[in-house]
């Protein structure tokens, strides 16, 4: 079993044992910038068969974790809910972020997992009211913002690197062939002070050790 699959199974017990809590103990002030549990992003490429089976394994832990909110009324089970719904899309764009193993594809995830702490956010907002509610909403909405803008400079670190990098490999190429051509037109130079079969001989070696026609 992969460690991706084990860290999801994991936070997918820690879900359920919050929503149990729920169900035992009134919703307190809320505390929107609470992160939703779930498993972090893999720093591995994941195999195609791997990623199938991380995706159905986030929409059958989904039916499950709907399954227990029911139980639950009001402000609870919404939140419940986001949590469960919050979590399956966290672990498939998880899964979608190894198995792509780029750039883009971790921001994605790292915006689906803010979103998902924010729509689980302003359900708590739900339980207060007035300024304090208006105050929760601002600050999920911060919250939301700040997780998105940093998601986005990494990414674009990251093809700053990746860029780089790849332009760095051209120009040592480039590099490369221009010595090594520049070598070539000195052996051929040198041949010129033969005669000739030698300087045949001679130019006929320089293409055989440099790779020219």
């Amino acid at each position: 079993m992969s460690k991706l699959l084990i860290a999801l199974f994991v936070a997918a017990g820690l879900s359920v044992a919050g929503c149990a809590t729920q169900r035992e103990a009134p919703v307190a002030a809320a505390k929107p910038m609470a992160p939703v549990a779930m498993a972090p992003v893999a720093p591995i490429t994941m195999t195609k068969d791997a990623y199938d089976i991380s995706v159905k394994n986030a929409e059958a832990q989904y039916k499950q974790d709907k399954d227990a909110c029911s139980a639950q009324t009001g402000n609870a089970k919404d939140i419940c809910l986001a949590e469960a719904n919050g979590k399956e899309k966290v672990a498939k764009a998880d899964a979608e972020a190894a198995y792509k193993n780029t750039p883009k594809a971790r921001e994605d995830a790292r915006d689906t997992r803010a979103e998902a702490t924010f729509n689980v956010a302003k359900q708590k907002c739900d339980a207060l009211a007035g300024n304090p509610k208006d105050v929760c909403v601002k600050e999920a909405d911060a919250a939301l913002v700040k997780a998105k803008a940093d998601a986005k400079v990494d990414r674009v670190t990251a093809d700053t690197r990746q860029d780089a990098a790849t332009k760095q490999a051209d120009a040592l190429k480039k590099a490369n062939t221009d010595k090594h051509d520049a070598d070539y037109k000195v052996a051929i130079e040198k041949c010129d002070a033969l005669a000739a079969p030698a300087k045949d001989a001679c130019i006929s070696n320089a293409k055989v050790q440099y790779g020219k026609s």
